[in-house]
């Protein structure tokens, strides 16, 4: 598989398959979202956009980097999203820079949008849709994030190796990528509390390897871009979550 590693903003044109990576914290909170029973999210191109689409669908939820504001209901933080109750709701999700990443390549054949929670079951994705070549976007610090082009690294490389690898061996391969993360600057950021809206669980949960046993992937329905899990059924021995879609 060939891989390519660029920021948002070094996408010359719309790439086949792209995997849209956003480790702290929007693929993250994504995959908890999930796992807190949503049945969809709606990616906003704005904050007035996301706000536009709840007031036309008021049963939504909205989703916001940063700290709590009027109209939105949840902030992007997934230790603060364990207590949200979103059986079979709809989340509209704006952040600075994971959103922006999947919106840019919205037109791609295969959009996944990922972090280290999800690394295993999208790398098992690309490996059974035969991927030959994949655009991983590092959103972060305008592509330069050190735990986004880790997890992508991570990803790539288990995405090449033979599907009968076991999981203790993935965890092995997985330190270093996971040493890098957790010392990168958002890292920092969020355990300095630079970064407002954030949870003292965050840094350790967008580090938990493989939490969730689906992918997330991105697809246009109705004009919009949504994201739905998509569970590999390679993993299919994990707990099923509520909203899930078959491969």
């Amino acid at each position: 598989m060939d891989s390519q590693f660029v920021g948002i903003t070094e996408l010359a044109e719309t790439p086949s398959v792209a995997v849209v990576v956003d480790v702290m914290r929007a693929f993250t909170v994504a995959a908890w979202v999930f796992a807190q029973g949503a049945e969809k999210i709606v990616l906003a191109e704005s904050l007035d956009e996301a706000l536009t689409l709840k007031a036309s669908h008021p049963h939504w939820v909205a989703l916001k980097d940063g700290p709590p504001a009027p109209g939105f209901d949840l902030v992007n933080s997934p230790g603060l999203l364990r207590s949200a109750d979103l059986d079979r709701r709809t989340v509209v999700q704006k952040t600075t820079a994971g959103t922006v990443g999947a919106l840019t390549v919205k037109e791609a054949s295969l959009v996944l949008c990922a972090g280290f929670v999800t690394a295993e079951a999208t790398a098992r994705l690309l490996r059974i849709r035969g991927c030959d070549s994949v655009t991983f976007v590092v959103t972060g610090d305008d592509g330069r994030a050190e735990e986004d082009l880790a997890c992508a690294q991570y990803i790539a490389r288990r995405a090449t190796e033979d599907d009968g690898a076991d999981a203790a061996g993935a965890g092995a391969d997985a330190a270093e990528f996971l040493r890098r993360a957790a010392e990168s600057t958002a890292a920092a950021e969020l355990t300095e509390g630079v970064r407002q809206g954030a949870h003292p669980d965050d840094v350790a949960l967008c580090l938990e390897l493989d939490r969730f046993p689906f992918a997330v992937v991105a697809t246009r329905e109705n004009s919009l871009t949504v994201l739905r899990p998509r569970t590999v059924p390679s993993l299919s021995f994990l707990p099923s979550l509520s909203g899930e879609t078959p491969l």
